[in-house]
Formats: structure tokens, C-alpha cells, sequence
């Protein structure tokens, strides 16, 4: 089986989920010896791409990026034989013995954004997901969104493959502790990720200063606009820390000692930080829609509605320790349910499925 991967998604974001997802994708495919691999690779500074150059990953198709690279499909006019072609984000190849996957992360433009941007990306997306020979989502929700968005799409040209969960996540010893936290074990509410208007973090923060609990932020520095927001909720904001960006041993302690994880965000393709605070011992506490039902099983910490009252009430039933014992020992139960190990070998079984399937 000969397969190109396209890492357009590496130049696009120097970090995130996506990139998160496809790094461990890629980590375990240069592995296998029975695929023969080619990759589309753009100069970049992506975290996780950084991290497969050390593990002596060595693309052998290398491209300039062009203006609007993202946007334009490959031709890959040289090549004479059937191949797999998988991106890592809303392209497809036009060389006529291309077999193209396309994998389906979420429908956060369609439900979210507004204007050119939103209508550009989701022509992209839709015309990547029409013109494939398989299509990939992470969740069953994320299926559900598209046939809601695109209904003409045979549902038998699609597969649920979930995300995983990685292990540098779990159980500490009480003594490993980040040195840079400046607030003890338990005594803070952890907010993990990207900062958009529908995961609700102002909610996070008007809930929290209402509280004893400090808030810790996980992810990019706080602008002008966010510092404002905070100063308006909190009259001091030593109860407020942010740790920038930081890697998956620090994350994991953080999660380890927090109260619980936060995570009110009203849409998710598939949401990873559920998994991550799950197994590394850390109570999450989440809305109740879109993916997180189907992703974080069964616990009662789901929030049924978006408001201060609800996060208060799942923070108070944390207090007893018996129930946050139970809590914490089913969550880790459910992250089992994932691993990249999983989502590697069912994508490695649709590639066999549809190679086997196209006669040129």
C-alpha cells in the first residue's frame, strides 16, 4: 500500500488539537514497514512537528508554501498508481489514482463563526467531505453535525475513529509538584485550552471569583481584553494564575492537584482535556452537549445548563470525599475506553478497507 500524508495542518497552528491528533497519527504510522510512506511538508514551527523531527522523522516530499496554501488541492500529476491520500486538514488530492480520507474534527465554523471566514472554510470542508472516498469523524456527534450540514453524504462512506488520550497523563505521588503553581493542592479550578466565545470562560471566571477556589489557565497569555474581564470579576488577581503554554509532564501535575477541571464549553467535536484530567485523577466538571456525553461517561458532574449556579452546585457536590472518590476512580475507568494506539489501528483498517475496495 503506497499512502501520502499531508501535514498542511502543521503550518496552520503552532499547536492545538488538530495538530495534537495528527502528531499521534504520524508518530505511530513512520513506524509500520508495510506502508509505503511520502509526506506533503511546509516549513513551520508547529510544537508537535518539532517533536517528530527529534524522533527522526524525515519527510521526502517537502513543498514551498504558496499564498493560500491551504485552500489548494495537490495534484501530484507524477504519480501513475493508486495511492491513499489522507490530509490533515480539508484538502484532497485531484491526481485521478488518489483514494481520498478525509477526517471530520468538528463543526465549530458552521454553528460559530460568521462572514468570509466561515463561508470559505466551510465550502473547503464541504467539498473535501463530498469528493472522498472514505470520511473519518471523532465522534458520533460529529456524524450527527454532518449529515445535519451536508445530508447528501452516503453514510456508509463514513466511520467514527475516536481521538485518544495520552499516557503521559496519570496518578502522581503526592510529592511532584510544579514548582511555578503558586497555589497548594486542591485549592484551585484548572481552565484548559482555547479561550473562544463558546467555552464560555468569562462564565468560568464570574463563577470562580464567587468562590474560595483559585483559577488556574492553561494555554496562551491573557489579553488586554481577557485582563480586564478577570480585574472586573476579581478585586485582587493573585487568585488568578496562567501558565502560558505548557507541556504534557507540567499539564499532568497541574491536573493531579487541581480541584477539578472546568470545562463549560457548549460545543466539542470530540474534547481531549475531558480524557486528560480523567486519567491523571482530576474530577471534570463539563456541560452536558455535543460530544462531552458520549465522551466523558457516566458521571454527575454534567452541567444541564450554562450558569454559575450549575458550576457552583458540581463544585459543592466535590466536597464530600467519598463522592469525589467514586468520581475520580470511574473516570479513570472511562479514559481506558481511548488510547492513539486504537485510533491508529482503526485508521490503518480503513486505509486497507478502501485500498482494497478501488480498482483502477
Amino acid at each position: 500500500m503506497k499512502a501520502i500524508l499531508d501535514n498542511i495542518i502543521f503550518p496552520l497552528q503552532k499547536s492545538g488539537g488538530i495538530s495534537n491528533v495528527w502528531f499521534e497519527f504520524l508518530y505511530r504510522i513512520t513506524r509500520k514497514k508495510d506502508i509505503e510512506l511520502s509526506f506533503l511538508d511546509f516549513e513551520n514551527q508547529n510544537i508537535f512537528f518539532q517533536k517528530l523531527l527529534k524522533n527522526n522523522y524525515l519527510p521526502n516530499i517537502a513543498h514551498s508554501k504558496r499564498f493560500l496554501e491551504r485552500y489548494r488541492n495537490p495534484q501530484l500529476n507524477d504519480i501513475h498508481e493508486k495511492f491513499i491520500f489522507h490530509s490533515s486538514y480539508y484538502r484532497i488530492c485531484k491526481n485521478p489514482y488518489a483514494i481520498n480520507i478525509t477526517t471530520v474534527h468538528d463543526f465549530t465554523y458552521e454553528y460559530y463563526n460568521h462572514g468570509l471566514a466561515k463561508f470559505i472554510h466551510s465550502w473547503q470542508k464541504r467539498q473535501a467531505i463530498l469528493k472522498s472516498d472514505h470520511i473519518i469523524c471523532i465522534s458520533e456527534n460529529t456524524k450527527k453535525d454532518l449529515l445535519h450540514f451536508i445530508p447528501n453524504v452516503a453514510p456508509e462512506k463514513i466511520s467514527i475513529v475516536y481521538n485518544g488520550v495520552s499516557d503521559d497523563y496519570h496518578i502522581i505521588s503526592s510529592s511532584e509538584t510544579l514548582n511555578t503553581l503558586p497555589f497548594p493542592s486542591l485549592s484551585y479550578v484548572v481552565f484548559v485550552g482555547s479561550r473562544a466565545k463558546y467555552k464560555n470562560f468569562e462564565l468560568t471566571v464570574q463563577a470562580i471569583s464567587k468562590t474560595s477556589l483559585n483559577l488556574v489557565i492553561v494555554g496562551s497569555s491573557l489579553n488586554s481584553e481577557e485582563q480586564s474581564m478577570i480585574n472586573k470579576h476579581f478585586q485582587k488577581d493573585n487568585r488568578i494564575y496562567c501558565t502560558g503554554y505548557i507541556d504534557n509532564s507540567q499539564l499532568n501535575i497541574v491536573y493531579n492537584n487541581a480541584y477539578a477541571l472546568l470545562y463549560p464549553s457548549t460545543y466539542e467535536g470530540f474534547g481531549i482535556p475531558v480524557l486528560e484530567a480523567q486519567k491523571a485523577g482530576c474530577p471534570v466538571i463539563a456541560y452536558n452537549g455535543s460530544s462531552i456525553p458520549e465522551i466523558i461517561g457516566d458521571t454527575t458532574l454534567l452541567m444541564q445548563e450554562i450558569s454559575t449556579k450549575e458550576i457552583h452546585d458540581k463544585l459543592e457536590i466535590l466536597k464530600n470525599k467519598q463522592v469525589r472518590t467514586k468520581i475520580i476512580t470511574e473516570g479513570i475507568k472511562n479514559a481506558q475506553r481511548f488510547s492513539w494506539d486504537k485510533m491508529y489501528e482503526n485508521i490503518i483498517n480503513i486505509y486497507q478497507k478502501v485500498w482494497e475496495s478501488r480498482n483502477f
